[in-house]
């Protein structure tokens, strides 16, 4: 099986990049954190005029006809620039809610007990019967919670949706390795840069290993689809993008402690995301019953 990337998903990467690169950079990330949980609808159009949420709808249906490894790509990205709002769930919903695929409605859903971004949604899938809010670790993912009935809380999350979310961990987990070794090779301490000591340079290889270990099992499950595959992504992914938003965080110093700094964005998001979809015990359940 070629892993390789084709001429065509390397376009659609760049693309994707460009795209938020030039409309959520670090200052409409700020922007967004000061907000207080309101969703930018300008800018939920505008990844709905570039294909993002029809990107697996079919062509005869007005979508773009691509498949679930370039939609990985797209999430990557996503993950990467911690773009915030229900994108997993209005990406699901694309064909199937009228206005999802245009991004002119937001979706959400129940998953495990929480509702992401329930206020700004115009549609939400799933039963939201006794919602309450409650304050959320990620400034960036307003959050209600719901009363659990059932193992799974308010219905098994579909496989794609795992998968998609686990390439958002991915790509947050390669934006913290960045900043880590961009951060590493300009500080100095002890008259030379960080990036020199053998302490910093293991966690910074640590970080590496992680990202693309789990970035290797995302793509190889978004071609093979497979349950157990699936559960494992999203466990690698999960570890991914917490332990790097961690080591990250610890060869900033006391720099990334601070609200001022993005790493605890990361780490925050991080931890929300392996929640939503598949937590770890049930991942880890999931791969033992495969094996």
């Amino acid at each position: 099986m070629d892993f390789r990337l084709t001429e065509d998903q390397t376009a659609l990467r760049r693309g994707v990049r460009d795209l938020l690169e030039g409309r959520f950079d670090r200052e409409a990330l700020r922007a967004a954190v000061d907000s207080g949980g309101t969703l930018d609808r300008d800018l939920w159009r505008e990844l709905g005029a570039a294909g993002f949420f029809a990107l697996r709808v079919p062509e005869e249906e007005g979508g773009v006809g691509l498949g679930l490894p370039e939609a990985v790509l797209v999430f990557e990205e996503a993950g990467r620039v911690l773009l915030p709002g229900p994108l997993v769930a209005t990406h699901m919903a694309a064909g199937v809610v009228p206005g999802a695929a245009e991004g002119d409605v937001v979706v959400t859903e129940v998953s495990e007990g929480l509702v992401p971004w329930l206020d700004e949604a115009d549609v939400v899938l799933g039963d939201t019967t006794g919602a309450v809010p409650m304050r959320s670790v990620d400034p960036l993912t307003p959050l209600h919670r719901v009363p659990v009935p059932a193992p799974g809380g308010g219905g098994e999350p579909s496989l794609e949706a795992v998968l998609l979310t686990a390439a958002e961990q991915v790509g947050s987990a390669e934006a913290t390795a960045g900043s880590a070794v961009s951060y590493a090779r300009r500080r100095e301490q002890f008259g030379q840069v960080i990036g020199g000591f053998q302490a910093v340079k293991h966690l910074c290889a640590g970080m590496l290993v992680r990202a693309e270990l789990a970035r290797a099992a995302v793509r190889a499950a978004s071609l093979t689809a497979d349950p157990v595959e699936i559960a494992g992504a999203k466990l690698l992914a999960d570890e991914a993008a917490t332990a790097n938003a961690r080591d990250c965080l610890q060869i900033h110093g006391g720099m990334g402690f601070t609200w001022e700094a993005d790493v605890h964005l990361h780490l925050k998001r991080a931890w929300v995301r392996a929640e939503l979809r598949l937590p770890a015990a049930r991942a880890e359940e999931a791969v033992a019953a495969g094996l």
